[in-house]
């Protein structure tokens, strides 16, 4: 069973996945290629005008080649950021799981899925509620378990794995847009994303440029954002800094730090999400501590709470306008 917290692997693992990321990430570059590629070549079976029985051959984020509907109707996401992906390029999809740490749908992208069958937790799919759905494609994110994913190419081998261990969003989306054949589609969203994020990152006044700090408040102490993990890679986006103890290359979190490191988290503004309600006891508890009110971001009233389900993932184009909505708000009413 893998956790909810699986996008924010620790160091060590992501030391021993980072030769299997490179390819993965590669891979999706090469499925993201134009329709005259090996991975996105179309072909039909039996007679040339047989429609829906039309297939196309691409490889996933492991690099496994993989034969689906040109134009896949039933789509099931087993994690959000696939969900967020098929409902950015304007696809219902025909099954999801819950998000993140949650045991319902992500909440700001609720109302966009609203009647959709869930067919189990983030990366743990109820395979009868799989085959309910009747999928003609399984977007299964980062699934690394290999016993899982054999059942869900029981129920349908167009079984994608849309995602390697150190992928960002965007990469990601253009495999998506790949598989659904809709990659100029994805390519405009992400244009648009950051033409969005440039502009209201101008748009800041004085805080323009500012040093946010990213955190995630675990049960054992806070751990701040590498600079390529989700939320870090949108506040980039903007034009921001981040404080010269953050300022590191990877996508994922520091350990949890104790208190008498808490410095680590100041700057000139201060972003916080818990993902459970042990993290989310942990950071009121120390909120009244003189360790968290020495902080500078919390003297100055420069402290805002975020959603971690949005925030501590792997993120989409939808969370990304999060993001941005989040900090625009914090930095120019402050």
């Amino acid at each position: 069973m893998l956790s909810a917290s699986r996008h924010l692997a620790s160091p060590a693992r992501r030391r021993a996945l980072r030769g299997l990321a490179v390819m993965g990430a590669a891979v999706v570059v090469l499925a993201g290629c134009g329709s005259d590629s090996d991975s996105g070549k179309a072909k039909a079976k039996g007679d040339a005008g047989a429609g829906d029985s039309a297939t196309r051959t691409v490889k996933d984020a492991t690099g496994k080649a993989v034969e689906i509907p040109a134009h896949p109707k039933r789509i099931v996401t087993l994690t959000q950021e696939d969900l967020d992906a098929v409902l950015a390029l304007g696809i219902e999809p025909a099954g999801i799981t819950n998000g993140q740490g949650l045991n319902k749908p992500p909440a700001y992208l609720e109302d966009k899925v609203d009647g959709i069958p869930v067919v189990g937790n983030l990366l743990q799919p109820v395979m009868d509620k799989v085959v309910a759905a009747k999928p003609d494609l399984i977007l299964a994110g980062d699934m690394q378990d290999e016993q899982v994913l054999k059942q869900l190419r029981e129920i349908t081998p167009a079984t994608l794995v849309t995602m390697a261990p150190t992928d960002d969003w965007k990469l990601s989306l253009r495999g998506i847009g790949n598989a659904v054949n809709e990659l100029e589609k994805a390519n405009k969203v992400i244009t648009d994303y950051e033409a969005a994020a440039k502009k209201a990152g101008g748009e800041l006044g004085k805080n323009k440029a500012a040093a946010v700090s990213i955190v995630r408040w675990n049960p054992d102490g806070p751990s701040w954002m590498e600079n390529k993990q989700f939320a870090s890679g949108v506040a980039l986006d903007m034009g921001l800094k981040r404080p010269k103890s953050q300022n590191k290359d990877g996508n994922a979190h520091t350990p949890s730090l104790s208190l008498e490191k808490i410095n680590e988290i100041d700057g000139d503004w201060l972003f916080l999400s818990t993902l459970t309600p042990d993290g989310e006891k942990a950071l009121k508890d120390v909120q009244s501590k003189p360790a968290y009110k020495g902080l500078n971001a919390v003297k100055n009233k420069h402290v805002t709470t975020v959603n971690g389900s949005v925030w501590s993932t792997r993120g989409g184009p939808l969370a990304a306008q999060e993001v941005i909505d989040d900090i625009k708000k914090a930095l120019t009413n402050g």
